[in-house]
């Protein structure tokens, strides 16, 4: 129990769910922006809803003065306020209800509701903000006809932007101005947003299909301007493609972005006015990496197709958040490998579910997708929400194949636009389109967990049949025991042994706890290819050799399993090293070096064949270990690198210069693949940290001329001791230092060092002028980049690390509740490690809890994580 409070926070149920007894037709909300305070007036058409359970309004208010308060045009005081709450018994069944309030988003750290980042007026209202503008149901399932009124100061403020279109603008007075915005698609409140400040507009069109001109507008404070381009030719592209290949048109006359620089999230798809995170909208080759440039054209995409997938078609409460999240993360990363590298993507996309997500299943923190219970909602944007939720939502897509799942998305638009449903609607449509049914699937949805594929084959030399056999099974997590067997598209491919593909890529559809499937017109043992594309979120394991695995790393048509191949013998190697530091791994080097000299080719696939160069990350690899031990994980697998170096350091070196270009900078997939390779082999060339290490990584610096290849060479830097490690980074902060996004690489790049001095160096970076622990973008760069990213010392048997993030959590908590949350999630599988390790996270964890005043948000993760 948090100190200072009667009781736990109440945990709201998804079996409790009713419908709102009031719908609120139209609401017209003006504000009124001063320095120190905000007016807002809301005036809303409530109408009681046909089947209405109760006759009571209740309405959600938060940090807020209430200064007067009318029903039907007249003075009302017949209200009751209580937690947080503002109650009206029997209003009627048709009325006007209008509430002027007072707020201070000038003091609201939390950055939720409408708040200020440096100096410019913004809002953040999903998913509970809207409550801290004013009083309203605060809740995805009523959805309004918005008209907005914004009022400011014209020489401060001269830019004022809302949803939907422009209807009017012009001068008050004071030198004051004001605008006015009306959005015609009826949108629950969390979708609304407000923009104030001084920004700089750059423009463009967009013909959609029908012939209709859209003119879309970023953004940006002054200065930034000129790194935008990126992101509107992203904008249009994701316009493009969602038309094609969903037939989804963009239906408003206008378009805006804006990019602010405090913010809790990544981006925001309020309709019409999505708002971003600067680090998801500026991109030049002087400030942002090729990782980020793909973030930028992902995310602008993703916030785009929420216009469909989120807005037009919305969730009617917050357990259905996979409904909007899980189905867009598949339309970005759909759209990114349409526009980029397919195997890659892929690759990328499944990394990331298994570092990140598959964890959390395996935590106190495992959830389903569609969950059942919360505290906090801003709790479950998850990992398993978004990457989990995509993962079933492609598993769909080829259950159905391409034409049935499009014939299944156009009739879930059809059915429900200007609706809030349910994930079990989404299914449903799969299910009419397609005649499937689609119950066992839906398993997926409500049961957590990651499941295990075991898999075994058999070959009938005298009949030519090769018989693959699978067995699934499911873990326990918190609440779930005893779950029932999915259904799970396994994608297989067959190659003989000269590595030619005899049998096609097959789905089985695999539905019992044990299941066998037979080919035929086999010539002679084959070589399975299984769980191509990753066509489930699973862990497979099987009883191929590492024989086996090196005829699919070198010759699989999958790309994807080609580097899964790889990523399986040096798992395998690796857990051989923790178990043996003397194993014999003379065989995986020579490998490797059959896959370095691939990068002579000019038809190879340069950022297919760096992913192939990199090994398992240590979260990866702590995953296969019963008891986790980062620096045992680190020590083997650095001396696995040392090896590789050792033995191909001349053809690593070659190959490395054969690699450089002096040609113009682009970011053409061909483009940043070199980049990737060539910067795959600095990292291979440099895993020593010695004097010639220390040279080649500055010497790498000094040549680039672009952000990729600088926070390579300090990448290569970060954890040797030479003085060329100072040189570098004090160069990189001067040059940058005018550039708060660069500022923040600076951050990252020293605090997963993995060096002795990482402590005194962690608290000259706490102390530093640039640092700001209200500023969420600098708070993950220093605390996030440090816990998750420097395994071997946040880990660090002094417990120091523990130490460091227990007291950015405590602080975080009277500031951010939502940031301060999301910092406990390096804690989470806090019983797996070792027993010093165990004891140092639990105090840590304890110490968070004791905490007086602790926040709804982190005493719900906190509480899990110490559950027993």
């Amino acid at each position: 129990m948090p100190p200072d409070t009667q009781a736990a926070p109440n945990t709201i149920y998804l079996k409790d769910y009713t419908p709102a007894p009031y719908q609120a037709s139209h609401i017209s909300l003006k504000f009124a922006l001063f320095e120190d305070k905000t007016i807002v007036r809301s005036e809303v058409t409530y109408l009681k809803a046909a089947d209405a359970s109760s006759t009571r309004l209740v309405l959600n208010g938060q940090d807020q003065a209430i200064i007067s308060v009318e029903l039907d045009g007249k003075p009302f005081d017949g209200y009751l306020l209580e937690e947080g709450r503002l109650i009206i018994d029997q209003p009627g069944d048709s009325f006007t209800l209008t509430i002027t309030t007072e707020i201070h988003p000038e003091t609201n750290t939390a950055l939720e509701g409408l708040y200020k980042s440096q100096g410019t007026f913004c809002t953040q209202c999903e998913a509970e903000g809207f409550r801290r503008i004013t009083y309203f149901q605060d809740r995805p399932d009523v959805l309004s006809v918005f008209s907005v009124r914004i009022e400011a100061d014209k020489a401060r403020y001269p830019v004022l932007l809302s949803n939907g279109n422009l209807v009017a603008s012009g001068e008050v007075e004071a030198g004051r101005h004001f605008t006015e915005w009306h959005d015609p698609f009826p949108k629950p409140c969390y979708l609304f947003a407000l923009v104030a400040g001084d920004l700089v507009r750059i423009a463009d069109r967009f013909a959609t299909q029908s012939g209709r001109d859209v003119d879309l507008h970023i953004y940006v404070r002054k200065g930034d301007e000129g790194q935008c381009d990126h992101a509107m030719a992203s904008l249009k592209k994701a316009m493009k493609w969602d038309e094609e290949k969903y037939g989804r048109e963009y239906a408003l006359d206008l378009f805006n972005i804006v990019a602010v620089s405090d913010f809790n999230m990544g981006a925001m798809e309020n309709t019409s006015l999505n708002i971003f995170n600067t680090k998801l909208v500026l991109a030049h080759q002087e400030t942002a990496t090729d990782s980020d440039f793909i973030s930028v054209e992902a995310v602008i995409a993703h916030e785009y197709f929420h216009n469909w997938t989120g807005n037009r078609v919305t969730c009617r409460d917050w357990f259905q958040l996979s409904l909007k999240e899980g189905l867009t993360v598949f339309r970005d990363q759909e759209f990114s490998a349409d526009m980029n590298s397919r195997a890659v993507q892929r690759i990328d996309d499944v990394d990331q579910l298994r570092r990140l997500q598959f964890p959390e299943d395996a935590s106190p923190l495992a959830h389903s997708v569609q969950p059942d219970h919360f505290i906090e909602i801003s709790n479950f944007y998850t990992m398993t929400i978004y990457e989990k939720g995509s993962e079933l939502i492609r598993m769909q897509h080829t259950l159905l194949g391409a034409q049935q799942y499009r014939q299944a998305t156009d009739l879930y638009f059809d059915r429900y636009d200007g609706h809030a449903v349910t994930i079990n609607d989404f299914v449903q449509c799969m299910a009419d389109a397609s005649g499937r049914d689609m119950s066992q699937f839906f398993r997926w949805y409500k049961q957590a967990g990651t499941p295990s594929l075991q898999a075994s084959g058999r070959y009938n030399a005298e009949a030519k049949q090769y018989t693959l056999t699978f067995k699934q099974s499911q873990p326990d997590t918190p609440g779930q025991k005893d779950k029932q067997p999915l259904l799970i598209p396994v994608a297989v491919g067959l190659l003989n042994e000269a590595g030619e593909e005899t049998h096609a890529t097959q789905v089985l559809e695999m539905t019992e706890r044990e299941q066998s499937f037979t080919f035929n017109d086999v010539a002679a043992r084959p070589v399975p290819s299984i769980l191509r594309g990753f066509s489930a979120p699973v862990k497979l394991s099987s009883d191929l050799s590492d024989d086996d695995l090196r005829l699919l790393q070198l010759r699989d048509t999958d790309g994807f399993n080609k580097w899964e191949a790889g990523q399986t013998i040096a798992l395998r190697t690796i857990q051989r090293l923790i178990a043996d530091p003397a194993s014999d791994t003379t065989q995986f080097v020579d490998d490797f070096g059959v896959l370095i000299a691939q990068g002579t080719h000019d038809n190879v696939d340069k950022a297919l064949l760096a992913r192939a160069l990199s090994l398992p990350s240590i979260a990866v690899i702590a995953q296969a270990q019963e008891v986790v031990d980062p620096a045992a994980i680190d020590h083997a697998r650095g001396s696995l690198l040392k090896a590789i170096k050792r033995a191909h350091k001349d053809t690593l070196a070659k190959l490395y210069e054969h690699h450089h270009s002096a040609g113009a900078f682009s970011i053409s997939p061909a483009a940043m693949g070199r980049r990737a390779l060539r910067n795959t082999l600095l990292e291979l060339l440099t895993v020593t940290n010695g004097t010639g290490c220390a040279a080649r990584g500055k010497a790498h610096y000094d040549q680039a001329d672009n952000m990729t290849d600088r926070v390579a060479a300090l990448s290569s830097l970060a954890d040797s001791q030479q003085p060329q490690r100072d040189e570098v980074f004090a160069d990189f902060y001067e040059r940058f230092k005018g550039y708060q996004l660069v500022v923040d690489k600076w951050f990252s790049l020293q605090a997963i060092a993995n060096r002795d001095s990482i402590f005194a160096d962690f608290a000259s970076l706490r102390q530093h002028p640039e640092f700001n622990i209200r500023n969420p973008n600098r708070v993950r760069a220093l605390y996030s980049a440090f816990a998750v990213n420097n395994p071997v010392k946040f880990h660090d048997a002094s417990g120091q690390g523990y130490a460091l993030l227990r007291d950015a959590i405590i602080e975080l908590n009277a500031i951010n509740p939502q940031i301060a949350s999301r910092q406990v999630t390096p804690f989470r599988e806090w019983k797996r490690y070792t027993p010093v390790l165990q004891a140092h996270m639990q105090q840590a964890l304890q110490a968070i809890m004791d905490t007086p005043k602790l926040s709804r948000d982190v005493f719900e993760v906190v509480s899990k994580c110490l559950a027993p």
